[in-house]
């Protein structure tokens, strides 16, 4: 007699099956936070890539401990417009980009479309340049073979979206994972002042036009276009939710995720900083990028704390390559519903990251630059979340109270602001005519 073959759920179905079951009060304590866990720790690589290690490192050189306060406000910015944007996802079940595209004029979707697709390409060129420069370091390799090959190994772990939701999570949460570790033992091998480190967390200050324009710099390269999308894409799909109390379910645990995914990556900011403040602020203050740091951090520290800071910066730049790469396709197919195969899209995305090493662009010139186009893109999805999220005939019960509101709107001029003056000082309007200092 033929037995039936019984084939067990897959990760992802099980998870999914364990939401539901906290939804139905029958799962508690960490059992029921682990199925919620996943959408805010792949957001929070965008939050960790190459372009903040580059920020960071000359914000901590030049100027110590100073401006931990503004990596700390820029968080807390990102926390705000994370958590809406899994909000809208979870409430309307649809992603950002989809109810733009439902709700706005054709051309001003068009338009919002094109600019979202220039940041897809931006992001891309800043997480793909900073893996091949990990690589470069870590093996000799020139810059172009290394490029091709953070292609390789980002292309080998997108794959893992054939599997569901779940096996893609677990990559990205084990990239992160790597970075956490990689600067808890830069802490252990050149601890901070620790007096200092958390009177200049909580305590703003500045010291003349260079470091406003490092705080420009930081606040204005920390909250990513392409995170704000990805992460409503990722909500709807994942735990559906057929009522009102499932989905204040899913809200709170949501809320609690961004809270510790974005709060590990503030630390991590943190930390960077803190690192650099201790290697090169007394000795080597000019230290301006990333190879300059890798390789001062060899005679200073030894290996290990070179090795640390290399590992942290791979794992940063495949990640959110690979997370970059995810938020393009969200762009594209919820825009305009026009899809094409993986490989293609990657390809396209990679193509400034190549033409950068072609021509032989300074690698830390290339992720300032991305960082720019990321900041003239950055308005188009901070107020499409505000207006959509304040619309009570898109969320209904759940639509913003008014505290939230003002607070997301302050926020969005604070970083509208900065980013303005750092646009402004790029095309060389001198930074004492726009605050006087």
């Amino acid at each position: 007699m033929s037995q039936a073959i019984v084939q067990r759920p897959n990760l992802t179905e099980r998870t999914t099956h364990a939401g539901r079951e906290v939804m139905a009060g029958r799962r508690r304590g960490l059992r029921a936070i682990l199925p919620f866990a996943g959408p805010a720790v792949i957001a929070s690589i965008a939050y960790m890539d190459p372009g903040n290690f580059a920020t960071n490192i000359q914000a901590g050189a030049q100027h110590g401990y100073l401006l931990l306060w503004v990596v700390v406000l820029a968080n807390a910015i990102a926390m705000l417009f994370q958590a809406l944007s899994a909000r809208i996802g979870i409430v309307t079940g649809q992603s950002l980009a989809t109810l733009c595209r439902l709700h706005f004029p054709g051309p001003l979707v068009a338009a919002m479309w094109i600019a979202s697709e220039i940041a897809a390409m931006a992001t891309d060129l800043a997480e793909l340049v900073g893996a091949a420069i990990g690589l470069s370091l870590l093996s000799g390799m020139p810059m172009l073979p290394a490029l091709l090959l953070a292609f390789a190994i980002t292309w080998g772990l997108l794959g893992l979206q054939a599997r569901g939701f779940r096996p893609l999570e677990i990559a990205i949460g084990a990239f992160v994972g790597i970075i956490g570790l990689s600067y808890l033992v830069e802490l252990f091998i050149a601890p901070p002042d620790w007096r200092a480190f958390a009177f200049h967390s909580v305590v703003p200050e500045l010291a003349g036009a260079s470091s406003v324009t490092l705080a420009v710099g930081i606040v204005g390269a920390t909250v990513m276009p392409h995170a704000i999308y990805l992460h409503s894409a990722l909500m709807p799909g994942r735990m559906p939710a057929m009522t009102d109390a499932e989905r204040r379910t899913i809200l709170r645990f949501s809320n609690r995720e961004v809270l510790v995914a974005l709060g590990i990556a503030g630390l991590v900011n943190m930390a960077m900083l803190a690192m650099a403040a201790v290697m090169f602020h007394q000795g080597y203050p000019d230290t301006a990028d990333i190879e300059t740091a890798y390789r001062t951090l060899v005679p200073l520290m030894g290996v290990a704390a070179a090795g640390a800071f290399l590992a942290s910066l791979l794992a940063s730049g495949i990640a959110s390559s690979v997370v970059g790469t995810l938020a393009g396709q969200t762009i594209m197919v919820d825009f305009v519903r026009f899809r094409v195969p993986l490989w293609v899209r990657r390809v396209v995305t990679m193509l400034p990251a190549l033409v950068v090493v072609l021509i032989g662009v300074n690698a830390t010139d290339a992720l300032v630059i991305s960082q720019v186009v990321l900041s003239l893109v950055l308005p188009v999805p901070m107020i499409a979340l505000l207006h959509l999220t304040g619309r009570a005939d898109i969320m209904g019960a759940f639509v913003c109270g008014r505290a939230t509101r003002v607070a997301t709107w302050l926020a969005t001029v604070v970083v509208l602001g900065l980013n303005l003056i750092l646009l402004l000082q790029t095309i060389g309007v001198p930074l004492s005519l726009l605050i006087g200092v």
